[in-house]
């Protein structure tokens, strides 16, 4: 990760829509997207679906949000 991408993600999160640094997502929220359904979407990027039931974790192309897929 290049430092100026290291800053948006850190210190600028807010200028970038639905950017958060990490969410957590249980199974029941499978097959899992972003944006997820409680962000802000009249400024969103377009709905992906992540892979996340392999790794366990997948970021999103768009807006760098992480998500970690925990138990229950």
């Amino acid at each position: 990760m290049s430092e100026a991408q290291a800053t948006v993600g850190k210190d600028r999160a807010s200028d970038v829509p639905n950017a958060h640094e990490v969410i957590r997502v249980a199974r029941e929220d499978l097959p899992l997207h972003c944006p997820m359904p409680n962000m802000r979407l009249w400024d969103s990027h377009p709905r992906v679906y992540l892979p996340i039931e392999e790794t366990g974790r997948e970021r999103c192309p768009y807006c760098g949000t992480l998500y970690i897929l925990g138990e229950g």
